[in-house]
């Protein structure tokens, strides 16, 4: 056989080889979210369907919690490998108590919730709130509960704090009269206030703690992070990546609309009223000082984090 011949020969070879080699598998992560139906916990959904994901070699696999305080554990467990929008002081107190999870960006710096009565009730503003009236939150550690206690603490009110599960559940529970105060965030309850079937007592960022601190986080698992990095480094990318397409494309205001079942029209309202960009920044933890301040005070911790203890904690992009 010729040199030309051999030439040509392996280069059959070498083609063949390629088109019958397995493509190489992506790495798989498993993703809680706190809440289905809102602009932030559509960002994974956006991420998959337009394909981001997957150009950084991820299988990114979703599934909802009812609450942020359900996402840590089902993190901490390992059912989950990353959490989305879990509560700063929640995720904080469960670290220095042991609990295996890392803080690997930013999720919302200020929030979108609002709290709400029935259209009828007799209370006007929070602080026409008695000790026995009924302020809802989702559950222990979530960002609600913190959102609340920081409601009771800033406006010098007294209530009955009640654990009330999801956004939907709440409004239910407000609107049947089980509950005096509800939180929910956008889309959800538009419509009704539209109506004239609720009133809005107060945005969460009417709160300085709330608008200026980074009040929810994604967290992961640390075992995983720690054999897995660039995974997660990818993924981090890739997030980015939709959360910019998502305010830069007219198709994201579509997508969101359908996710949410809401109209094309209210989705823009969502986004842009009560979610600008600059919330959703991932390379920070905005407030830290002062986020460990409100953990000592509502007892998620003895004492503030060492500096060491930070150090581990905070596993940021960009940081390593």
């Amino acid at each position: 056989m010729s040199a030309q011949n051999h030439v040509i020969a392996a280069t059959l070879i070498g083609a063949s080889l390629a088109l019958t080699a397995p493509a190489l598998a992506a790495d798989t992560l498993k993703l809680a979210i706190g809440q289905r139906g809102l602009w932030d916990s559509s960002i994974a959904e956006a991420g998959q369907q337009t394909g981001i994901f997957q150009k950084h070699g991820l299988d990114v696999q979703v599934f909802y919690a009812s609450s942020g305080g359900e996402t840590l554990q089902v993190v901490i467990s390992g059912s989950a490998d990353i959490g989305v929008s879990a509560g700063t002081l929640g995720v904080i107190g469960a670290y220095a108590k042991g609990a295996p999870l890392r803080i690997i960006a930013g999720e919302a710096t200020g929030t979108a919730e609002y709290y709400f009565v029935r259209a009828e009730s007799p209370i006007k503003k929070f602080q026409d709130a008695t000790p026995s009236t009924t302020l809802a939150y989702s559950t222990n550690g979530s960002g609600t509960h913190i959102t609340a206690l920081r409601f009771m603490k800033e406006y010098g009110f007294a209530a009955k704090l009640v654990a009330t599960g999801t956004v939907p559940a709440t409004f239910t529970q407000v609107m049947s009269g089980q509950v005096d105060i509800g939180f929910s965030t956008p889309p959800f309850g538009l419509a009704e206030e539209e109506q004239g079937k609720i009133r809005i007592l107060a945005l969460a960022d009417d709160l300085t703690s709330i608008r200026t601190q980074t009040v929810r986080v994604t967290v992961a698992n640390a075992g995983d992070l720690a054999k897995r990095p660039d995974v997660y480094k990818r993924f981090i990318a890739a997030y980015q990546e939709t959360i910019d397409w998502m305010y830069a494309q007219p198709d994201a205001l579509e997508m969101y609309a359908k996710y949410a079942s809401i109209s094309p029209a209210m989705a823009k309202t969502v986004r842009d009223k009560f979610y600008p960009k600059s919330m959703l920044q991932l390379d920070r933890v905005d407030g830290i000082d002062e986020l460990m301040q409100d953990a000592i005070a509502f007892k998620y911790i003895p004492k503030v984090l060492t500096q060491q203890q930070l150090d581990e904690l905070l596993q940021l992009p960009g940081k390593h």
